[in-house]
């Protein structure tokens, strides 16, 4: 991976473009739970995130974006800016001056590239369906996140059981807290039924 990724920097720069390209790297999911392919226990692979790719638990789908773009974006910077691939379309759209489909979940994260999180706007929420391992969901709203599991296996004998998480302060998703939180529970479940498609 690096020296492909390496191939197609020096590309650029071979072309004269590397200035004026903006380079986003990631990943759509988060590490393999193939053993053949990945020793991802020895690498510590997803550090203290629960799950792996195939899981709405945050290893499966937290992945870090690298993006560089001399000039344009800050060299050596961080955010802990909360978006999701839905948001790539309106960013790189935003970036080359066209305007996204209007049917687009996502908002353009431009703002957050370009160094003015003071005028980057936030997702309400973030939703996720998987049909794949039993059938899942999952929603975050602000540090809050729910998860539903095994939603389409008949032996599950509560299918619709949803685990509350806070990510502030349980970022491996650990500790379900949704006996805790009765409301929060209550609005995860209505987003859940409302954001099904």
């Amino acid at each position: 991976l690096d020296e492909e990724v390496g191939r197609i920097m020096q590309r650029l720069k071979d072309l004269g473009l590397a200035d004026n390209t903006l380079v986003l790297f990631s990943s759509d999911n988060g590490t393999t739970h193939l053993d053949k392919e990945v020793d991802y226990e020895f690498f510590e692979s997803v550090g203290p995130l629960r799950g792996l790719k195939g899981s709405l638990y945050e290893g499966g789908i937290r992945v870090p974006l690298i993006a560089r773009w001399p000039g344009r974006i800050p060299a050596s910077t961080t955010t802990n800016h909360v978006s999701a691939f839905w948001d790539m379309l309106p960013t790189i759209a935003e970036i080359a001056g066209a305007d996204p489909p209007v049917d687009a979940d996502g908002i353009s994260f431009a703002p957050t590239l370009f160094g003015q999180a003071d005028q980057q706007r936030q997702h309400v929420f973030l939703y996720w369906e998987f049909a794949g391992y039993g059938g899942q969901q999952a929603v975050r709203v602000g540090d809050w996140k729910a998860v539903r599991q095994n939603i389409l296996r008949r032996n599950n004998p509560d299918p619709l059981k949803i685990e509350l998480f806070n990510l502030r302060d349980d970022i491996g998703e650990t500790r379900d807290v949704a006996a805790e939180h009765p409301e929060i529970v209550a609005r995860m479940r209505q987003l859940f039924s409302e954001l099904r498609v």
